[in-house]
């Protein structure tokens, strides 16, 4: 099933990344010098022996997400695979700028297109893959529909939910869906599919992945996709979160198991971690606890109008065009012109039936929507 959410990089293509957060500019942990920046991506020092891939969607699409490495002593971890082997490569390249060490394994925070297109980049080099038990089945799930298939066919029922859309609003946020699933069906039908081969079983996790002087620790917080696999570095304060973290921007939600309770709760969670801690968000700039509670507040703001809306009966087809971004969140990016909305979907709300306030409607939560 084509996801036409997923392309969160439509939008992001258009907006420049920001800056440094000025809360860390002074960080002595960060190097004010990218090790390397290839425009579409930099990698800079972020801690001892901890470094940071941070992408910008504006200059290409070769990374889009973010990622990074860790190096010990004896081996290193990298994160993420990327939108395109290309990507993982730039990484394992800038890795090979700094150190020697054999790589112990390559980790997907989860299973999105974003992360996992360029994982074939692993498997021919023989680095061990891992991510969440269910990851490989959802990327085969999700992708494999879309290898050889038929671009007008995958996009028809989208092409004519925008000509029978009864509104301008219901209009444009279907012309948004169309343009992000054009985009996605673009990159993953010219990708090789590349699945996980070492499963992480959340039962058994959290689980210490030693390198030698320096220890990652792998926890499962599934509350973006249903896959999420966060790595902490708790001797250093930093965290690799995946898309469980959108840093400065509205996030995005794929998998009808994600709920906005849940995905608040994992919030509530990295807001208890120490005041010094250092995120490596999915999408956006590096951020300190500030960074948590911005999004925190877009959540609490998103839950708030959600109850309001459900307490008075509002239709989910109908609250979905009603969501207002206050004033104070409208310097979060998000598509020029556009407002982000909360979308319901049959495979999690019946038709007619209310929103709950505790559901992520369309099994995404809050999107970056036209309209």
């Amino acid at each position: 099933m084509l996801h036409a959410s997923e392309c969160s990089i439509s939008l992001a293509m258009r907006i420049l990344l920001p800056a440094l957060a000025a809360e860390l500019a002074d960080d002595p942990r960060i190097s004010q010098t990218p090790l390397v920046d290839k425009g579409f991506a930099a990698v800079r020092r972020i801690a001892n022996g901890l470094y940071a891939t941070i992408s910008d969607f504006s200059k290409g699409s070769t990374t889009v997400c973010n990622g990074g490495f860790l190096i010990g002593k004896d081996a290193a971890l990298l994160i993420e695979g990327f939108t395109t082997p290309s990507g993982a490569a730039f990484q394992m390249d800038a890795l090979r700028m700094v150190s020697q060490v054999p790589v112990k394994a390559a980790l997907d925070t989860h299973y999105h297109f974003d992360h996992s297109m360029g994982n074939s980049f692993y498997g021919v080099n023989n680095i061990p893959l891992c991510a969440h038990a269910t990851a490989a089945k959802r990327i085969v799930e999700s992708y494999s529909p879309m290898q050889g298939a038929d671009k007008e066919a995958v996009l028809a029922p989208l092409e004519k939910t925008v000509k029978e859309a009864k509104s301008d609003a219901e209009r444009a946020h279907a012309q948004s869906d169309l343009n992000a699933a054009t985009i996605v069906f673009q990159v993953v039908s010219t990708s090789v599919l590349s699945l996980p081969n070492h499963p992480l079983d959340p039962a058994k996790l959290p689980m210490s992945v030693d390198l030698g002087g320096l220890t990652a620790v792998l926890e499962s917080h599934p509350r973006h996709s249903g896959t999420d696999v966060i790595a902490r570095v708790p001797e250093q304060n930093v965290v690799y979160t995946g898309d469980l973290l959108f840093s400065g921007w509205y996030p995005v939600c794929l998998d009808e198991k994600a709920t906005l309770s849940g995905w608040r709760a994992t919030l509530k969670k990295f807001a208890s971690f120490d005041k010094d801690t250092l995120f490596v968000p999915g999408h956006g700039q590096l951020c300190g606890q500030e960074g948590i509670a911005s999004i925190r507040e877009m959540f609490d703001d998103i839950a708030g109008q959600a109850e309001k809306m459900y307490k008075a009966g509002v239709p989910a087809e109908e609250a979905q065009h009603r969501y207002v971004v206050p004033n104070k969140l409208r310097t979060s990016p998000y598509l020029p012109g556009a407002s982000p909305s909360v979308r319901p979907s049959p495979r999690c709300i019946p038709n007619g039936k209310r929103p709950s306030p505790n559901t992520s409607p369309r099994g995404r939560g809050l999107e970056n929507r036209g309209g």
